[in-house]
């Protein structure tokens, strides 16, 4: 048996520790060990460090313009459908189970939860894909490395400094939630080897080093994971609803065809909106159940003895089973054609993809066309500075926002719904 910094026993066979016991694990990051922020600050007598970095999170503007952002950009629409807020909100619940089940901080765990879609862009996916297309001869776009932009320079709410001026543990767990950036040589992952890390990334690191060669600590991988498990959740919940596959068109998954299984044998002719939320709630609870056990035994096996150990291992120690990566992956095979790249949707992903190449081409050759705190300070004969501040303004608005630019802008424009 494992035990913690407290003292408290944790047997990684348990499905789940007492509902609404705290702990803290040997593993777990401590704020009060954080390697400090950026901009030195006294501590605060009411709150650790990462409850102040999660307020800060959630006070910032690009936080409050999640709720106008679209998650899956689909034809449909309506209130009973997620935003990048509600996303970012089923994530944070969904890491703060495994976090507590885990002896880890729960409130990192939220903070890197709440924080992880910050830069993402208007229209979902899609937009992010044509400010990556407009942005390739100057570096690219990386939703990641726009976060870090944005709370490290782009929010502007306090006298001393730009940003938030984050701690480390969350600075690092931003960008490495997703694993290494780097090999033990210095050269870019398989995710980054064909473009390299994005330069964003590495201009921060220089300043203020987040260890780009190593895992990120337990919480930002609870984060992570917890992402996939909200993604798989509500993408199988929105495109039923949005009428773009039929429930029985899931039992083609293994996995699925299960649960609805069970569903069908105790609850008989249950309407179809209860069979929706039994379905998905049971998606959830199997993968977070899967991942607290999986992560329990991995635990047990490297036996970290502090969070930098959790760093330095060779694989991650918040993970799935083998099975439950199988389903995962039969649930996205089975998104993808039926709900990303449903012709209904690619229509609408069209006609966005259009909204933001345009916006892009006018703010380049015209970039008084801007507002002033964004046109001012850039000119055309530094193309590569000024494309970032067109990519920095387009990327933080709302889907709303940038359709009124743009009929602000040109006579026509494509009609989304």
């Amino acid at each position: 048996m494992k035990v913690g910094a407290d003292g408290v026993g944790f047997n990684p066979e348990s499905d789940v520790r007492p509902f609404g016991e705290r702990w803290r694990a040997a593993w777990a990051c401590d704020p009060a060990a954080t390697r400090g922020r950026l901009f030195p600050e006294g501590g605060s007598p009411t709150r650790s460090d990462f409850q102040r970095d999660r307020d800060r999170i959630i006070h910032s503007s690009a936080f409050r313009r999640l709720k106008h952002k679209t998650q899956v950009f689909v034809y449909h629409e309506g209130d009973h459908f997620r935003t990048r807020l509600t996303h970012t909100i089923e994530v944070s619940q969904v890491a703060r189970a495994l976090a507590r089940s885990l002896g880890l901080d729960e409130d990192l765990a939220e903070a890197l939860a709440l924080s992880h879609d910050l830069g993402h862009t208007p229209f979902g996916h899609t937009g992010e894909d044509a400010l990556d297309a407009c942005m390739a001869p100057y570096g690219g776009f990386d939703h990641n490395a726009q976060a870090l932009r944005i709370v490290t320079r782009l929010e502007r709410r306090y006298a001393e400094y730009d940003g938030l001026n984050l701690t480390w543990e969350t600075l690092e767990g931003l960008v490495k939630h997703n694993g290494p950036l780097l090999d033990g040589e210095g050269r870019p992952t398989r995710r980054y080897a064909e473009r390299g890390v994005p330069g964003a990334i590495l201009e921060y690191d220089a300043l203020h080093p987040l260890g780009l060669s190593t895992h990120a600590g337990a919480e930002a991988q609870a984060a992570a994971i917890a992402d996939d498990i909200a993604y798989d959740a509500h993408d199988i919940d929105d495109g039923l609803r949005a009428g773009l596959f039929r429930i029985e068109d899931l039992r083609s998954v293994p996995f699925l065809a299960e649960l609805l299984g069970e569903i069908d044998e105790r609850y008989p002719g249950l309407d179809l909106s209860r069979r929706i939320h039994e379905l998905t709630r049971r998606v959830i609870t199997r993968f977070v159940e899967d991942a607290i056990r999986d992560s329990g035994r991995r635990l047990e096996s490297v036996r970290p003895e502090n969070a930098d150990a959790v760093r330095a291992a060779p694989m991650p120690v918040v993970c799935f089973s083998p099975g439950i990566v199988d389903a995962d992956k039969a649930i996205k095979n089975f998104l993808y054609p039926h709900m990303y790249r449903h012709p209904d949707v690619l229509a609408v992903r069209a006609k966005a993809d259009e909204i933001l190449r345009d916006l892009f081409a006018r703010f380049m050759n015209e970039p008084a066309a801007m507002p002033a705190e964004w046109s001012q300070g850039v000119s055309q004969d530094d193309e590569p500075r000024l494309a970032r501040r067109v990519a920095d303004y387009i990327a933080g608005m709302t889907d709303n926002y940038a359709v009124l630019e743009h009929k602000r802008l040109f006579p026509t424009t494509p009609d989304l719904r």
